[in-house]
């Protein structure tokens, strides 16, 4: 494996973390995530009885700093630099990864194409950010 700068790859997750706590509140897309779903406040709330969120936010936090030690390490591979690259690499692993296979699972489920939007987009703009970080501070 290439070396990473850990603590560049520990900020950019935490930081793709924290983006999760403000896309999915009532500041920016809860309510229409929950419409999408069909989620009432009632079924949330049995959600959360059942699934802790708690346990769902530590899980999140890791899959984030894993998704940016993959970047780091796939910046590093490529020799790309700069934190516009890192943008474009983010871009790239949205469009070929992390979105196609959101679209794919979408396409086989009863959820209409707005879980996919606010869902993937979530997804896009959390590889852009890591990106920018990774590709800057390097």
């Amino acid at each position: 494996m290439p070396e990473v700068n850990l603590l560049a790859v520990l900020v950019a997750g935490l930081v793709a973390f924290a983006i999760g706590g403000v896309w999915y509140s009532p500041v920016l897309f809860v309510k229409p995530w929950m419409a999408a779903h069909g989620y009432s406040d009632e079924k949330m709330a049995a959600m959360k009885q059942s699934n802790p969120p708690a346990r769902a936010m530590i899980v999140t936090a890791v899959c984030q700093i894993v998704m940016a030690y993959v970047v780091a390490v796939l910046l590093a591979w490529t020799g790309m630099a700069g934190w516009t690259r890192g943008v474009a690499l983010g871009v790239l692993l949205w469009v070929g990864l992390a979105g196609a296979v959101a679209l794919i699972a979408n396409m086989f489920s009863d959820k209409p194409i707005r879980v996919f939007v606010i869902e993937s987009a979530y997804q896009l703009v959390c590889l852009i950010v890591m990106g920018a970080i990774l590709g800057a501070w390097r």
